[in-house]
């Protein structure tokens, strides 16, 4: 039995700190979380069984095995993709790409513009569709006028901007003097 109103502990010599520490440790018991019910059902018990590997796989594991195994699939491709192909939807193909792109910039400089550090992430994302773009429209023109025209738009207009959205994803974006870490919080006070 606890004696709440303290008259047993004082005539013991107990301190009022420490028969407050024995009245919490029994408030905190009913407070912590129970222990996990055993699985009853089988499909509690599979993702229980198969919970513990799954987190042992790492990603650069999953990464390096899967860039691993896409070196000899490009020589399967480079020797059986043939190099002409008649392709349906070709114009959807490139709008999407192109709308995919303007999503990505249009996100980026709202985001950035708002101050959010997600900016990052669109920039990467637009970076590499614009490189994608650059790519796929010079290998696919044909010779003459048309490849002159994409290798103009992939150097004038497609590969500064993934460069830009490239800087922005791993600059350090906008910093002000209150962000330096470098400066004392003094030092802060007279940038300003």
């Amino acid at each position: 039995m606890t004696d709440t109103g303290g008259g047993a502990d004082k005539a013991e010599g107990m301190p009022d700190n420490e028969r407050a520490r024995k009245e919490i440790r029994p408030m905190t018991a009913l407070y912590a979380p129970a222990p996990a019910a055993p699985a009853t059902d089988a499909r509690t018990a599979r993702k229980a069984r198969f919970a513990l590997p799954l987190r042992r796989i790492r990603p650069e594991s999953v990464l390096l095995a899967s860039g691993a195994a896409l070196l000899p699939w490009l020589y399967v491709l480079a020797r059986t993709v043939p190099s002409t192909a008649q392709v349906g939807h070709w114009n959807v193909a490139w709008v999407g790409l192109d709308a995919l792109e303007a999503l990505g910039l249009l996100s980026t400089a709202a985001l950035r513009g708002r101050g959010d550090d997600r900016h990052r992430l669109t920039a990467a994302a637009t970076g590499a569709l614009l490189v994608v773009d650059a790519w796929f429209d010079t290998v696919t023109a044909a010779p003459g006028g048309e490849l002159a025209m994409a290798v103009a738009m992939a150097a004038c207009a497609e590969l500064p901007l993934a460069a830009l959205c490239t800087a922005l994803a791993l600059g350090r974006g906008r910093r002000t003097v209150r962000d330096d870490p470098r400066l004392t919080p003094a030092k802060r006070l007279t940038k300003r």
